[in-house]
């Protein structure tokens, strides 16, 4: 079906909001407009990597011409290719869309050639060392991370993330946090929020009512947050009333259960959480969107239907990522049919995404009275503002002014060859060890030669004896790149890693240790490489390797120099 034959769209304008009024879209299509579907941001169908969630091509243009969804969230693909998908769908869409993206690090962490900033624990290090750098640095990778998203046609930022991490073993969260810290979280989240203000694009504060302090994985099952009603108001909700305060656009939800607030529901499904809470207790206006609706702490006990109509009745605005688009409009349809949702509640919704749209697609939305909004071309692409020499200055600096340095490794040589023993997850798509990246080339000038070694592959290295036999040791450089890894823990990693410390370690070959992403892996690792040069730094990309190395392994022909930083 083609635009021209689409039914029950609104044969007028409301010209004073420049929207449809939303009375004047059928029941369907205003509930299409709260579903936001996810795609990748490749052009290409045969290059999508994530077939079971992203929509084809031919799907997408279904979702976004027929069924009138009101959002798209892209994944993978290049900045480029990126602004040409962006441009198209919202060519395609009557109503403008808004296009998210979880830019947590900035833009480059989804989308390849953009800036990939440090992860926002990263501020933290500066803070404990500059408060006043913190906040600037906050702020400026806010507004970076603002103007590069619309540049390529993104106008909604799933960023920040304020959750107060105090959970050393949280998978989910991690370095995602702005701290472990209440008053720096708040502080620091405020600072990005000003920043993203500078452009015309929305933010929003995650995950409500705070995903910090739990050690199970929301992607698989559903955790539990045990507090009190006053820990939770002391601790949890305190960055996101400073999210508010500072004019955050939208809330995302917690897939978590938490029996102070709702002994029954999870919170993304609650009245009493987002409706009772959220909305009338705190005072937030903006929008509400949901967590991903396909992931287990949801879909494992709800199902796809149930879960999106529980939403909707507990006050969410946006369903994010429902499994059937199409299946769920149907049953939010239905349930507003047989008088279980209020249709009000649906109206109330809308208006608040026409709020948004108007903030976030003012160039797709003119004055003018009619229908032309419909069919004004989207802005176009402006690559000339993504990855500027000033934006990856500012993540350079980031990354510099966070990480930690002591001693210096000594060099290999032609001789007497080393090991570059580097210790990932899963190599296979990894996107910070191409043929160039630092960790490979950098100690391959040092003599330094690369063992890689990734736990798919070697699940069975788990005891020193079995190390010894497998392998020649020679004096090493460990690299190990670890973070918080939903949908598998990083348990594994870190048991690898501990056994080839301790093995390199007793025949005293090793010569240094850097650790890319986790500063609690960093603690936990830590005893078994004391004594010896080591680094940290919260990046794993190579721009993080690029900086840590050379101050680490200087060049062969520098001067030595004693370089050193203190947590």
């Amino acid at each position: 079906m083609n635009r021209a034959t689409v039914n029950d769209w609104p044969s007028g304008v409301n010209t004073s909001a420049r929207l449809p009024a939303p009375e004047s879209l059928s029941l369907a299509k205003q509930v299409s407009q709260m579903v936001v579907v996810r795609a990748s941001g490749h052009l290409f169908d045969h290059e999508i990597r994530y077939p079971d969630w992203e929509a084809d091509s031919a799907t997408l243009t279904h979702y976004v011409e027929e069924l009138g969804v009101g959002g798209v969230i892209l994944l993978g693909g290049s900045a480029a290719e990126v602004g040409l998908k962006t441009q198209a769908i919202q060519t395609q869409a009557r109503i403008p869309l808004l296009i998210a993206a979880d830019v947590e690090e900035g833009v480059g962490q989804r989308f390849s050639g953009a800036t990939w900033f440090p992860p926002p624990m990263a501020l933290s290090a500066v803070a404990d060392r500059d408060p006043t750098a913190a906040l600037a640095y906050a702020e400026a990778f806010g507004a970076a991370t603002a103007a590069e998203a619309l540049a390529i046609g993104l106008n909604w930022v799933l960023a920040p993330v304020v959750d107060v991490n105090n959970n050393p073993a949280n998978p989910v969260i991690n370095v995602r946090a702005f701290s472990d810290g209440l008053e720096r979280v708040s502080a620091l989240t405020q600072a990005f929020i000003r920043g993203a203000q500078t452009q015309p694009v929305l933010t929003a504060a995650k995950h409500f009512p705070g995903h910090g302090d739990t050690a199970t994985d929301s992607h698989l099952d559903l955790p539990v947050l045990p507090h009190g009603l006053d820990r939770l108001h002391e601790l949890e909700l305190t960055p996101f009333r400073a999210a508010i305060a500072a004019g955050v656009d939208s809330v995302m939800t917690a897939h978590l259960q938490i029996p102070a607030l709702d002994a029954r529901l999870p919170a993304t499904l609650s009245p009493a959480t987002l409706t009772g809470l959220l909305r009338q207790e705190m005072g937030f206006d903006g929008l509400i969107v949901t967590d991903a609706l396909i992931m287990g702490a949801i879909a494992n006990t709800y199902g796809p239907y149930e879960a999106a109509v529980l939403a909707v009745e507990a006050g969410a605005d946006v369903l994010l990522m429902p499994g059937d688009p199409e299946g769920t409009i149907a049953a939010v349809v239905e349930a507003v049919n047989c008088g279980r949702i209020d249709p009000a509640r649906i109206t109330a919704s809308v208006e608040r995404l026409w709020r948004a749209k108007q903030k976030a697609a003012p160039a797709l939305l003119p004055d003018g009275a009619g229908h032309a909004w419909e069919h004004l071309p989207p802005p176009p692409v402006n690559l000339a503002a993504v990855a500027q020499p000033a934006t990856r200055q500012l993540a350079a600096d980031i990354f510099t002014a966070s990480m930690t340095v002591r001693g210096q490794i000594a060099p290999a040589t032609a001789a007497t060859p080393g090991h570059n023993i580097v210790i990932v997850d899963d190599v296979v798509g990894c996107r910070f060890l191409e043929r160039t990246a630092a960790a490979l080339t950098w100690p391959q000038r040092h003599h330094y030669h690369l063992k890689l070694v990734d736990t798919q592959g070697c699940q069975h290295w788990q005891q020193r004896e079995e190390i010894l036999a497998e392998h020649e040791l020679r004096p090493s450089l460990v690299q190990i790149f670890v973070r918080g890894n939903p949908f598998r823990g990083s348990a594994q990693l870190l048991q690898l890693a501990t056994t080839w410390l301790e093995t390199l370690r007793s025949a005293q070959l090793l010569r240094g240790v850097v650790i890319y992403g986790s500063p609690y892996a960093l603690e936990q690792l830590r005893p078994y490489f004391e004594q010896v040069p080591h680094g940290f730094t919260y990046g794993q990309m190579p721009l993080a390797q690029s900086l840590i190395l050379p101050a680490l392994l200087p060049e062969l022909s520098a001067t030595p120099v004693n370089q050193e930083f203190t947590d």
